[in-house]
């Protein structure tokens, strides 16, 4: 089987299943089957770190091929054979009006079992869960009225070994993340006094985002200020960056924004933002396919070089902001930066979406529903893997609190950047 690299993932648009095909049959169902269970059994590479056992996955939900009569429930089934990785990069590229969103580009919430207990360990600036008042630090109680450890067991697998802590709070994120139709109903614990709390009550946020441009620029005094609005995607993204860049040859330094980008991107956009910044071609993330050692026995893994832009370069001191929402390829730009060290440059934020690898796309014969899973380990170039990165500036919300209108991440860079 040849994959093919998805090159964008462009997650932020709710996308509601397809037409029911009256044609396909019950055999034409379980091909499908067959062939999506079979890709990620050759392809994932990912398993080593799971409790997963995918023969028994097989065993679990084969018998419900039986009952499948039509897409919707198809899709359905998929996507509960996708918790059994607990990976929150392996998707389905299509959905139902009662699918969880993805996390974590339709999420404004997230959250970690932490000494048993699940916590927010961060909010989404912009969205209902920040305007309802929820706060890092909160535990979560109930879900639309269910108790939160009832709720998450919808989401958990079956085929585990043993329920490990990273699958019990993947399932927690996907409860909190919500669906396309029912508001959500989040009953929270701060300081002892419980409180409920409703984030979509101005409506469903997060089915319908927008951005004012791929790109918000403005001149903090001397500083230049770049976000990028989760279009990483977008080739046309270059152009736009590279005139922003131009107007900015002037400043003292510049913070690049990366707290919006959860929705994956491709390697062209990265190099052309890394690329301004450095002035000789560097290896900046290391590649291992894994399915083909697993055929032949032959490891195969690359480093990836990134070029400078010809007639494009910014030498003065540099600060990236990251957050979760900081992911897959965005996550690459981060730690890209890191391997280079590059003088002058810091990088501050929280942990990132901890998305693994690069993800290939397939499509099954019969749907054509186009499924998405990692097939590549990507690491820094020291070794660590993307995932388990962490940046040098930590900031924990737990401990942090924004005052109003202020923001704590940029309040951190402007105060690096004037010591510079």
């Amino acid at each position: 089987m040849i994959p093919r690299i998805l090159s964008f993932l462009p997650l932020f648009t709710t996308l509601l299943s397809f037409a029911q095909n009256p044609g396909l049959s019950t055999g034409e169902y379980k091909q499908d089957f067959t062939f999506f269970w079979s890709t990620i059994n050759d392809e994932y590479c990912y398993f080593h770190k799971k409790q997963t056992d995918w023969q028994k996955v097989k065993e679990i939900y084969t018998p419900a091929m039986d009952t499948i009569s039509n897409r919707s429930e198809f899709v359905t089934l998929l996507e509960k054979i996708l918790y059994e990785i607990y990976d929150h990069h392996a998707i389905l590229n299509t959905n139902t009006n009662f699918s969880q969103r993805l996390v974590p580009a339709g999420t404004d919430i997230w959250a970690e079992y932490i000494n048993g207990k699940p916590i927010i360990t961060e909010v989404r600036r912009g969205f209902g869960v920040e305007a309802s008042g929820i706060v890092a630090g909160m535990e979560v109680i109930a879900v639309n009225d269910s108790p939160v450890e009832s709720a998450v067991k919808t989401f958990l697998p079956k085929s585990l070994k043993h329920i490990d802590n990273e699958a019990k709070c993947f399932a927690l994120r996907l409860l909190l993340a919500g669906n396309h139709v029912q508001p959500r109903k989040l009953t929270l614990k701060q300081q002892g006094t419980v409180k409920e709390y409703y984030p979509d009550k101005t409506g469903m946020l997060l089915d319908h985002r927008s951005y004012p441009g791929r790109t918000t620029s403005k001149r903090l005094g001397s500083v230049g200020y770049i976000k990028i609005n989760d279009c990483l995607y977008d080739n046309d993204l270059i152009a736009e960056f590279d005139s922003v860049m131009e107007s900015f040859q002037n400043t003292r330094s510049l913070i690049l924004d990366l707290r919006e980008t959860p929705s994956g991107g491709n390697t062209s956009v990265a190099r052309a933002i890394i690329g301004w910044f450095i002035d000789k071609e560097q290896f900046y993330q290391k590649h291992e396919y894994y399915a083909e050692e697993r055929s032949t026995g032959i490891k195969r893994s690359w480093e990836e070089i990134v070029s400078p832009r010809k007639g494009k370069f910014y030498r003065k001191p540099l600060v990236i902001l990251c957050n979760h929402w900081t992911g897959s390829i965005a996550e690459g730009i981060v730690v890209a930066f890191d391997a280079l060290k590059r003088p002058g440059t810091k990088i501050i934020g929280t942990e990132l979406a901890r998305l693994n690898g690069a993800v290939y796309s397939f499509e099954m014969p019969n749907t054509k529903i186009r499924f998405t899973f990692p097939a590549e380990r990507l690491y820094h170039v020291n070794g660590l893997p993307r995932e388990k990165y962490v940046p040098p500036v930590f900031i924990d919300w737990r401990k942090e609190r924004d005052k109003t209108g202020s923001d704590v991440f940029l309040d951190r860079a402007l105060g690096y950047l004037k010591n510079k």
